[in-house]
């Protein structure tokens, strides 16, 4: 039983058209569904991701009126998001330059080019060259050019005080394997833990934070992070192996677009575990996804009072 990546990552925004225009205009993402948060449906759960709405492609937002995030240990510090290629990274650099992005320079590391950057509200994103690694999906509307776009997530970067804690997690109940640690100028030695075939898409990469005070979540701030299995056989038995090892969990969810299963490690991130289907296409046509606000069938029934409560993101 393996988990083979990242499913998605879903961050706070306390401004979804603005959200909304950085993503697709200037990241040139798709939006794959436009929903609402299934336990808070006065918010947006807008989902960003590439041509086909891949599993390992979603970068998704809820929409809450929250402060800024307060930045400290126990957190999720940045997100990566695939693209192919030093040339790619130095269209984006120059593409971030002449629209006011703010972001830093393309550095080597972990072995990989990076360009780290953020959005208006400090969301912590990096470009990574996963050197064209996997198919890529385009979306043949977006702004971006095809052999520039985002092919999908790439590792997600940890800050914990307490990483025996955290990796005990990763390896005793994600199953997940340690590959290496590298140097990193700002946070020391990084730990890279990776799960099913490896690879950009399916690693967690661990920062020791010990002695920061802890993060407090806010607008720019990632909700929590979602690792992906296959199907509903794998979903089912990583539910009953939480329940075996004792770990306290949302118990199976029904998300309608994928299964969920929600838990804390001992730092406190939230962990999900995500199958792959039944996907966005399940009760929208793959052409048109995200083009009208969609709506789980338990929540249909409710259409118009939850339409009139939404703020407009286009």
């Amino acid at each position: 039983m393996q988990l083979t990546g990242i499913h998605h990552v879903t961050a706070i925004t306390a401004q979804a058209r603005d959200n909304h225009h950085f993503y697709t205009s200037t990241l040139g993402m798709r939006l794959v569904k436009r929903t609402v948060n299934q336990d808070d449906v006065s918010a947006w759960h807008l989902f960003y991701a590439d041509g086909e709405a891949s599993p390992g492609s979603d970068l998704t937002f809820f929409d809450w009126p929250a402060a800024p995030e307060q930045r400290g240990a126990d957190s999720v510090i940045r997100t990566g998001l695939r693209v192919a290629g030093a040339e790619t990274l130095a269209w984006w650099k120059q593409r971030f330059t002449d629209l006011g992005v703010s972001h830093g320079e393309i550095v080597t590391r972990d072995g990989r080019l990076t360009l780290d950057f953020q959005d208006a509200e400090g969301q912590r994103l990096a470009l990574i060259d996963d050197g064209g690694a996997g198919e890529a999906h385009v979306w043949d509307r977006s702004p971006v050019p095809a052999e520039r776009q985002i092919r999908g997530l790439g590792p997600v970067t940890l800050a914990v005080r307490d990483v025996a804690m955290l990796e005990l997690v990763l390896e005793r109940v994600l199953t997940m394997r340690f590959d290496r640690d590298y140097a990193d100028p700002v946070h020391g030695t990084v730990r890279v833990w990776t799960m099913g075939p490896g690879g950009a898409a399916a690693e967690v990469h661990v920062v020791d934070a010990s002695g920061q005070p802890r993060a407090r979540q806010g607008a720019g701030a990632v909700h929590h992070v979602a690792f992906r299995t296959p199907d509903p056989e794998q979903y089912h038995a990583w539910a009953a192996r939480l329940k075996d090892l004792r770990i306290p969990n949302s118990g199976e969810v029904e998300r309608y677009y994928f299964q969920s299963l929600y838990f804390r490690e001992p730092n406190g991130i939230l962990f999900e575990i995500a199958t792959d289907g039944p996907g966005f296409a399940v009760d929208e046509p793959l052409e048109t996804l995200g083009e009208r606000v969609s709506l789980p069938p338990f929540l249909e029934p409710r259409r118009a009072e939850i339409e009139a409560g939404l703020k407009p993101v286009d």
